[in-house]
């Protein structure tokens, strides 16, 4: 059986389930998965989840998020996690 096969069943069967798989791209760090999964997550873990993961999109200065952008940022948000939109270079570690 193909890989492309399994893959498109399994991403199949998490989006029936209100998950999402998504392709994972890391030019610079070899050996990596092919994909993301996330999962709603519910309100009272939202907090402790955002300090160890969070999405940030980076814009130039006064930049704004495409329209495609924005729909995706608030398809992440109502499953619970933190979208950054980070427009300024911060001198804190």
């Amino acid at each position: 059986m193909r890989e492309s096969k399994i893959e498109k069943a399994d991403r199949k069967r998490h989006k029936a389930a209100g998950r999402r798989l998504v392709k994972f791209v890391s030019p610079g760090l070899l050996g990596m998965p092919d994909d993301l999964l996330l999962a709603p997550i519910p309100p009272e873990h939202q907090e402790l989840v955002a300090r160890y993961f969070r999405f940030v999109e980076y814009k130039r200065p006064d930049g704004k998020p495409r329209a495609s952008q924005e729909r995706r940022h608030a398809e992440l948000r109502a499953m619970g996690f933190v979208v950054d939109v980070v427009d300024h270079a911060s001198t804190e570690p």
